[in-house]
């Protein structure tokens, strides 16, 4: 018979023989239940992101057959039609899903599709671990059939977790979403199965009879809980974003803890195989980054004087930022937009240390050219030395990195930067599913501060394929968010050589705003006209031939003093465009949300013309 244990409706009771192959049963049938779930998910939205890809390209070969035809279709004013049903409701779900925000805490800004893909986590995860708890004799609720299950299906999640913590798996390449973007669902898994691990181990706790706390998985069970709770304090925001370091070197050795530990603890009750297969994911990542680094860096280990050319060069831009610079490594392609790990012995406390940063420039495939078919913003061709400016063309010949200081790792490499030292660098990489821009006809750049390494790269990679006939984008908005008029020097070289060197048929823009307030007047600045753009007249006497050209030079930069009023920008290029438009974002969260908020386009919008919007939003900081 059953005999209740407390006031909170859960009974425990000494089940009858019948009851432990039930539990036994499910214990081993439920996780099996889970797992096709979740695959069906990762299926169903990597087939989204093939069909997209799918479409992206016919359309953008599309466009390429009807204008090698010379069949392209002139412009007309934009008017209501239901054909363009699908693509407003394709727009509504983007706006639904990616712009709709829920802010938690001062840290977090989730979106709809966020919120709503770990409620359904949660939810099928505590369904399976409480459903079907009623015991043969009526009990329901019966605690021996939860407690254990609980632990049963936390394990299963192990493998989830560590293959999203990787940054060569499998989930990435088949769904398009780059490492990073998964740590969201990589943080939040692990703190859901956290909470269902101590469901299992504080039952367990009170319910265990006390000469079992001597057998050797009760302490290897409570070793895993420890760890397990320690990496959780450790790997929230505030901690994490401030003491980045720490978190870094716990994270390493706690998890390891936690997977010898619980091997052990689960296998005693036979399902040690949910855990050995973390040990296989974790171990082809190593190997696969330990292949990587020696087939990019070979010429290292070579010992010669050769390795001693391959130093990198930092540079202390600004207080704030460095910039480092090194020969890119036989073999190394990226697209831009990617990041790449970099390992530096002399600088890191531990030699296999390494640190994400985004590759600011791009490599020889994206090139526009040379100094002697550079012009000056006039039009007229240009004999000065701006384009063989070494500090300028390294952003198509060479690995550039913008890297902010902070504490710890970028300080200790300011540092260096101040003596004018070369530091030994390896490179791991490149990592990251950046947007493809080449079907947008409008792309729009938005950075704040250190965020303009990303948008760099990818300002550069659209006008290289523009000059090469690969991308059908014929407007460029650069939109920069400075605090101090001197940061426009981190990018200048790089910006005057590109407007130089930018093919005729794109219509470039570009604003700085500075947002530190000095009092005293902006070098250069001027109020520009809307339409203004690189290849407008330029009305002012052109750069003499024994000065250089300056980034100010260019009619098409505009520098304002302010914050920018990204809503009232962002609508006037929804307004003037009708094709498809692209608006990618790398800054503080208070520009992201900006963004989001001024993209909330009605479907309205679209029907009668309008452009179809994509928002990309990269991760910005220490994520």
């Amino acid at each position: 018979m059953a005999t209740p244990s407390n006031s909170a409706g859960i009974t425990v009771q000494t089940t009858s023989p019948p009851d432990k192959p039930i539990r036994v049963g499910r214990n081993r049938e439920y996780p099996h239940q889970l797992w096709w779930l979740m695959t069906s998910f990762v299926v169903l939205f990597s087939l989204c992101h093939f069909v997209s890809l799918a479409l992206l390209r016919y359309s953008s070969r599309r466009r390429a057959s009807g204008e090698q035809s010379g069949s392209t279709k002139p412009l007309s004013a934009p008017r209501f039609s239901w054909r363009r049903l699908p693509l407003a409701l394709v727009n509504a779900f983007r706006v639904v899903a990616f712009r709709w925000t829920l802010p938690f805490g001062q840290w977090h800004d989730l979106t709809l599709a966020e919120v709503l893909t770990a409620c359904a986590y949660v939810v099928a995860l505590f369904t399976w671990a409480f459903i079907n708890t009623t015991s043969l004799s009526g009990d329901k609720l019966n605690v021996q059939y939860w407690e254990n299950r609980a632990g049963v299906l936390g394990a299963s999640q192990m493998p989830l977790i560590v293959a999203l913590g990787t940054k060569n798996n499998a989930l990435s390449y088949i769904t398009g979403v780059s490492y990073d973007k998964l740590k969201f669902m990589h943080r939040m898994i692990a703190r859901t199965v956290y909470v269902l691990l101590w469901v299992h181990g504080s039952t367990r706790i009170k319910y265990l009879v006390p000469s079992m706390y001597v057998n050797w998985f009760f302490p290897l069970g409570v070793t895993a809980m420890s760890a397990f709770s320690i990496l959780v304090i450790v790997s929230l925001r505030p901690i994490r974003a401030r003491a980045y370091e720490l978190f870094y070197y716990v994270h390493v050795v706690a998890v390891l803890t936690i997977l010898l530990a619980a091997y052990f603890h689960t296998n005693n009750q036979k399902f040690g195989f949910y855990l050995w297969p973390c040990f296989i994911v974790w171990g082809v990542d190593r190997v696969i980054r330990l292949g990587r680094l020696i087939y990019h860096n070979h010429l290292y280990f070579g010992f010669s004087s050769v390795s001693r050319q391959l130093d990198a060069s930092v540079e202390l831009l600004s207080p704030q930022m460095i910039r480092l610079r090194l020969k890119r490594p036989p073999h190394f392609r990226w697209t831009p937009g990617q990041e790449a790990f970099l390992v530096m012995p002399t600088v890191s406390r531990l030699i296999i240390e390494s640190h994400p940063f985004t590759i600011a420039s791009v490599d020889t495939r994206y090139t526009l050219g040379d100094r002697q078919t550079s012009r000056t913003p006039d039009g007229e061709k240009s004999d000065s030395d701006s384009s063989s400016d070494p500090d300028a063309t390294a952003y198509w010949n060479e690995l550039v990195f913008l890297i902010q200081v902070r504490e710890g790792f970028t300080r200790r490499l300011a540092r260096i930067a101040e003596k004018e030292e070369k530091v030994k660098v390896l490179v791991d990489g490149p990592y990251g599913f950046p947007p493809n821009l080449g079907g947008d006809d409008t792309v729009v750049l938005i950075a704040g501060g250190s965020g303009v390494s990303y948008t760099l790269s990818i300002f550069l990679g659209v006008l290289g394929q523009v000059k090469r006939r690969n991308s059908k984008c014929r407007r460029a908005v650069f939109i920069w968010a400075i605090r101090d008029a001197s940061c426009m020097e981190w990018i200048s070289d790089a910006l005057t050589r590109a407007l130089e060197l930018a093919p005729a048929e794109i219509d470039i823009s570009i604003r700085i705003f500075v947002t530190a307030r000095s009092g005293r007047p902006l070098p250069g600045a001027r109020v520009q006209d809307d339409n203004e753009s690189i290849h407008s007249n330029f009305d002012g006497a052109s750069p003499s031939k024994s000065r250089p050209l300056s980034l100010l030079d260019f009619p098409a930069v505009q520098v304002t003093e302010g914050r920018p009023n990204l809503p009232l920008l962002l609508r006037e290029e929804v307004e003037a465009n009708t094709g498809r438009l692209s608006v990618t974002v790398c800054g503080s969260k208070a520009i992201t949300q900006a963004c989001r908020e001024a993209l909330r386009i009605p479907m309205t919008v679209v029907l009668k013309g309008g452009p179809s919007v994509v928002l990309h939003v990269e991760s910005f900081g220490y994520a």
